[in-house]
């Protein structure tokens, strides 16, 4: 099936006009109706709108990038791909270990990417590894080989589902999550079911859903294996949510399970991969959760990970989580009585180009308690909030 035969496809499902969806995206009618009769190939951006408004969870995007006629995958990734579908035609069956064990590599690298490559660019990438592996799935396979692909797709999804969240992108990341339930479901694997209960915790508690976000923590807990990176996380996610309802106790008995179960860890060979768990992440939740909680013991934590965050020869660079830090710095010597550095610490995290749609909310909690306080620098920082936010309020025409 082509992409103007699939686009076709979903407005009749959707009972969707052209006019109508020419003014969602918003996108030139006339150019609309090209791509949709087959005249026109879409820019890559172009279809990731056109999947967003239509719910076709990557559908669309994946036969824009399989039968482009254009340059749409480039340099390393160009590659990369080159590289999977060589290994897949020479193995011994249609997909063969070489492809799965590349791909399961490529998940890997993709997820240790995640700290320091923007969500868009990211989500970009494994969207075109998720087009590959579901048409990997149509080929012949073993049993064996058919659940390393679907837990190769599971995890990607979780991944992209996250990256939809820094973006912003709910009904997108919603699907995404539903997805990456159902493949964890498909192959028994309990952590990932765990991760997207953690990752609707998380955005429960961005919406302010506090109760919401602890009933998902536990439901995380409940599932995830025991010890395992999920388990932990969501132990610190409800800490999160507990601090938010003010909360002291729960939220320290939260804090005191989740460093239990840390102590033990080893460093992780790869610390920057966003699904396992490592002592720093550790300091740093604790930081955003003791920040919450308006506890004085934030500043320490907060001035402590960001230090190790900005010392290279440490740990591997996380400039997106120094940006966070910042904000729960501030957020600590607000209480500590110190608006005027929280006020230049904030200003660092909003012009640092490292802060996601998804937590533009926790920098404008900041500069509404430093504007409270009447604090001078306050208009400079909301004046640079504005900036940040202007450009995701905006739809670019020619999408």
């Amino acid at each position: 099936m082509t992409f103007a035969e699939k686009l076709r496809e979903l407005m009749a499902a959707r009972h969707v006009s052209l006019g109508e969806l020419a003014k969602a995206v918003p996108y030139d009618k006339g150019n609309l109706s090209r791509v949709v009769n087959g005249r026109k190939c879409p820019s890559e951006k172009l279809a990731g709108r056109l999947d967003e408004i239509l719910g076709a969870d990557g559908a669309l995007a994946a036969l824009r990038s399989s039968s482009s006629t254009g340059p749409t995958v480039h340099g390393a990734d160009s590659d990369e791909m080159e590289a999977l579908e060589l290994a897949r035609r020479v193995a011994a069956s249609d997909v063969g270990d070489e492809t799965l064990t590349v791909l399961e590599m490529t998940v890997d690298d993709l997820a240790s990417a995640y700290p320091r490559t923007s969500p868009a660019e990211l989500l970009a990438r494994i969207r075109r590894h998720l087009g590959y592996v579901s048409r990997l799935l149509d080929t012949r396979m073993t049993l064996t080989e058919h659940r390393r692909l679907v837990l190769v797709g599971g995890w990607l999804s979780l991944l992209a589902a996250t990256c939809d969240v820094d973006l912003g992108r709910r009904p997108a990341a919603a699907a995404r999550l539903r997805t990456a339930a159902q493949l964890g479901e498909h192959a028994e694997h309990p952590e990932i079911i765990a991760w997207t209960l953690e990752t609707q915790a998380w955005q429960a508690l961005t919406d302010g859903a506090y109760r919401a976000a602890i009933t998902l923590s536990r439901g995380a807990q409940e599932i995830a294996p025991r010890g395992s990176s999920a388990f932990i996380q969501a132990n610190a996610q409800e800490g999160r949510a507990w601090a938010r309802l003010g909360a002291g106790p729960e939220t320290r008995d939260a804090l005191a399970r989740v460093e239990r179960l840390v102590a033990p860890l080893p460093m992780p060979d790869r610390p920057e991969h966003h699904y396992r768990y490592d002592p720093a992440k550790s300091d740093a939740y604790t930081a955003t959760t003791l920040s919450w909680l308006g506890d004085p013991a934030a500043e320490p934590y907060a001035r402590g990970v960001l230090a190790r965050l900005e010392e290279p020869s440490r740990a591997p660079a996380r400039p997106r989580r120094a940006a966070s830090a910042r904000l729960d710095l501030a957020l600590a010597l607000l209480a500590a009585d110190q608006p005027d550095e929280a006020a230049h610490v904030t200003l660092e995290a909003v012009t640092s180009g490292r802060l996601v749609p998804s937590s533009h909310w926790r920098a404008a909690e900041v500069i509404n308690a430093l504007e409270a306080r009447g604090v001078p620098e306050a208009a400079g920082v909301r004046e640079a909030y504005r900036e940040l936010c202007a450009p995701a309020d905006r739809v670019v025409d020619g999408a």
